[in-house]
């Protein structure tokens, strides 16, 4: 079953299907702009929170832990009332746009968790020295971003793995429409359901490799990670 997954994986790369090409396309642009956006705005509020002294900050540090393991298809019901309520007249229900969204957010409590915690560790030398040369929190922000920068970069990995093999929340906001807004994990669903076990699991193939692939050209950056 496998060997014949994996000679059915490189028949559809190869049969250059446009159909599993922009399934393929698709996935990859929707979760690297969904990380990109979660990577920057989590980074900045993980910083600022756990360089910050709020009565609220114990509070709001379990909320996001909490949110770190939110279940996808919770997210995605979440989204779909905030689309098809408050939002409605956006018209966000099945698109790409919602499809963004639910990724964003379910990548953004990811990249903030880590960060506070990789922060925490890190910051009270940084911030006794930055505090001495009279830095201001937003100098104290872009040198802890400096600092964490390893770890910033592998919550950015972790973020866009959850992003790329997230199913329940974009099933639920882009109705996996054919030709529109299905991906490469609802596909992967879709096939499964109709007992088409070998695409199911060629096109499971494809996203590991593709995920393979991505972080292998990413740790070029910090090879270090990979020693």
């Amino acid at each position: 079953m496998i060997l014949e997954s994996i000679i059915e994986a490189f028949k559809l790369l190869i049969s250059f299907d446009s159909e599993i090409y922009s399934i393929i396309f698709l996935s990859l642009t929707i979760s690297i702009l969904a990380t990109l956006t979660a990577s920057v705005i989590g980074t900045f509020l993980g910083i600022l929170i756990s360089i910050s002294d709020f009565k609220l900050k114990r509070f709001t540090k379990k909320v996001v832990f909490t949110l770190m393991g939110i279940p996808p298809v919770v997210l995605g019901l979440i989204v779909l009332l905030l689309i098809t309520g408050p939002f409605d007249g956006m018209n966000l229900l099945f698109t790409k746009s919602a499809m963004y969204i639910a990724q964003t957010l379910l990548v953004l409590p990811i990249i903030i968790g880590n960060i506070i915690i990789t922060s925490e560790k890190t910051q009270k030398k940084v911030l006794e020295t930055a505090t001495t040369l009279g830095a201001s929190k937003i100098d104290k922000i872009f040198l802890l971003i400096i600092e964490t920068k390893p770890f910033i970069f592998m919550s950015i990995i972790l973020g866009f793995s959850r992003a790329l093999s997230e199913v329940g929340a974009v099933m639920l906001v882009g109705g996996n429409i054919k030709g529109d807004t299905r991906v490469m994990t609802t596909y992967i669903a879709l096939n499964n359901s109709m007992g088409e076990y070998s695409m199911s699991i060629a096109m499971g193939f494809i996203l590991l490799s593709i995920a393979f692939l991505l972080h292998t050209l990413l740790a070029r950056f910090r090879g270090d990670f990979y020693d």
